[in-house]
């Protein structure tokens, strides 16, 4: 692939951190919900933003079934509609999977506007199932979990790119 001018070379991703990172998203997720606030609808989904990031940084190794069996395990914490969350994080997935080389020309803050709208159709695809069953309606305040999941993007790029990078001074025996 082709690097934009002044991006920095990246060191190849380690699967443990990408596995831990997305557990420990998940389990951010599970405290949330057992939280102060409960299941507010403006609360932004963590595991949805980690799953995003590294179905654009590494689609070979975060797949849609991946994600799938995420959207399960929340289902299953949730108590809630069986595949409500497993059919959102597989839409988003998807989606994600599909603008992932267009999205990684762009900056981070042009990228947090890029995946704006993918976190809406996911929240979109949640509420539409939750209504069709019979759910209660969360309240407009739904409506910012999307625009805070987007303002988390840059958030996540800092830290979840941060073991990748290489070090400022590279060294004279090795050019890269």
């Amino acid at each position: 692939m082709i690097m934009r001018p002044g991006q920095q070379l990246l060191l190849p991703a380690n699967p443990f951190f990408i596995w831990g990172s997305l557990i420990a998203a998940m389990l951010l997720n599970m405290l949330q919900n057992m939280g102060f606030w409960g299941r507010a609808g403006w609360v932004p989904d963590l595991l949805a933003v980690v799953l995003v990031f590294w179905t654009v940084h590494q689609p070979m190794r975060i797949s849609i079934g991946g994600a799938f069996v995420f959207g399960l395990l929340m289902d299953v914490h949730q108590g809630g509609l069986l595949g409500q969350n497993a059919l959102a994080y597989t839409v988003l997935s998807f989606f994600a999977i599909t603008m992932h080389r267009r999205l990684l020309w762009f900056s981070v803050p042009s990228q947090a506007a890029q995946v704006f709208p993918l976190f809406a159709a996911a929240h979109a695809v949640e509420l539409a199932l939750r209504m069709v069953t019979g759910g209660s309606f969360p309240g407009w305040l739904m409506l910012l979990a999307p625009v805070v999941e987007a303002a988390l993007w840059p958030v996540a790029s800092i830290i979840l790119l941060a073991p990748q990078l290489r070090a400022p001074n590279p060294d004279a025996n090795r050019p890269l």
